[in-house]
């Protein structure tokens, strides 16, 4: 049976602290990349349906609040000011309907969705990767296959209206509309929606509360429908309460990686199974079941030879039940040990591209002038070897009271006693 083909719409949270460092992945700013399967030689087929030029994201959101444009007035510092919303389908949907072509035109639909999400002007960048290689689809097919999806940086903006104070000296005013700004706010744009019946009634619970859906639900309801009205078909919804909606590129290809080895290992066990079945079975299921005679009284007799075969199978059958918990156990060790694994790599990854980025302006300079650089650190070495010998160490003397302390604790442990 074909696999079946999911649409999925999830949105990430970023500060303007952690911001750049999507920002460089989204952008490809990078050298390298915690997605270690990134072919930077296919970076130019990626497509950017909108750009914020040679600004960063934190400048471009800058330049908006300086122009009246949106306002960060009330929140903190480390408030989440940026959605990272990722839009994509299975790889197969569109290998089997154009490839690469076919998800420019479908991700320029996804596109004009989330303008309708955000609105126009509070998208800061639009980028269609298709240079993220699918190891699994590759295998598959025995050529590269690529990942096609979207990421999409916005602004949760919602309009908030500020109203007259009573310290207005105008009575008439108070309680009315001073002014409408637009509200840099998470949580108001994803608020969770009411659920409502068919006839426009709130759906109540078991203990007559109302019920809502989760704004997350409502936006993979919203892409879906928003794309089927445009004419893709042949995929469906994502799955409610999917637990891959939640990870990160690496962990969610790490997971997906592991479930593929999981059903391989199943496979070959399956086999192997029915392999040894053949070759060590003695009596066929029709044996087994004719082995046997029922006496007058309700009892069973076999015989002689039969029963040898009946017990020698029951222990082979219990010997290879045990064996197989067995080997579980063990794949369930290994299981963790892949995942333990994994994520160190992961955390080196990330520790070597932010080392990389630090060391980056001396690996210039020592390219661009390697004689001169060695000169340079050679020089403050030598002056800091000259300063550590100027450093004069005296011994710390031996307190003059410690015979003093010595017979004070001896006494206090008479005391004790």
């Amino acid at each position: 049976m074909a696999k079946e083909n999911f649409s999925v719409a999830r949105v990430e949270t970023r500060t303007r602290a952690s911001v750049g460092k999507f920002e460089r992945h989204i952008e490809r700013k990078n050298e390298s990349y915690e997605n270690m399967n990134v072919d930077l030689s296919r970076t130019p087929m990626n497509i950017s349906f909108k750009g914020c030029g040679e600004l960063t994201y934190n400048e471009y959101l800058d330049q908006m609040i300086a122009a009246g444009t949106v306002s960060l007035k009330g929140l903190k510092p480390d408030a989440k000011v940026f959605d990272e919303m990722i839009m994509d389908v299975n790889t197969e949907y569109f290998e089997k309907n154009g490839g690469y072509d076919f998800a420019c035109r479908f991700y320029e639909e996804a596109f004009r969705f989330a303008e309708k999400i955000y609105g126009k002007d509070n998208i800061i960048s639009a980028v269609m990767h298709a240079d993220e290689l699918n190891v699994a689809m590759t295998e598959k097919y025995g050529r590269p296959i690529y990942h096609y999806h979207l990421h999409i940086m916005a602004l949760p903006v919602v309009d908030k209206e500020v109203r007259w104070s009573k310290r207005c000296k105008n009575p008439e005013l108070v309680g009315t509309v001073k002014e409408v700004i637009h509200q840099v706010s998470h949580s108001k744009k994803w608020r969770s929606e009411k659920a409502l019946d068919e006839d426009g009634n709130p759906i109540l619970n078991s203990k007559g509360k109302q019920v809502y859906h989760a704004s997350y639900s409502v936006l993979q309801d919203r892409f879906f429908e928003h794309m089927q009205s445009a004419g893709y078909s042949g995929f469906s919804r994502g799955e409610r309460g999917s637990t891959a909606e939640n990870l990160t590129s690496l962990e969610h290809k790490i997971k997906q990686d592991q479930k593929r080895l999981s059903d391989l290992q199943e496979k070959i066990a399956d086999v192997q199974v029915h392999y040894d079945d053949k070759k060590t079975a003695s009596m066929t299921f029709m044996e087994i079941d004719n082995s046997g005679k029922k006496s007058l009284t309700g009892k069973y007799t076999v015989s002689a030879e039969d029963y040898q075969k009946l017990t020698s199978l029951a222990k082979r059958s219990y010997s290879a039940e045990s064996e197989v918990r067995k080997l579980q156990d063990q794949n369930r060790y290994l299981s963790r040990q892949i995942w333990s694994l994994q994520s160190e790599v992961s955390r080196l990854k990330e520790a070597l591209s932010e080392l990389t980025e630090k060391c980056r302006p001396y690996l210039e300079a020592l390219k661009a002038a390697p004689k001169a650089v060695k000169e340079f650190i050679d020089g403050i070495l030598e002056r800091f070897k000259k300063q550590e010998k100027s450093i004069m160490y005296e011994p710390i003397p031996a307190p003059k009271n410690q015979p003093q302390e010595r017979g004070q604790r001896s006494k206090n442990r008479n005391y004790e006693r």
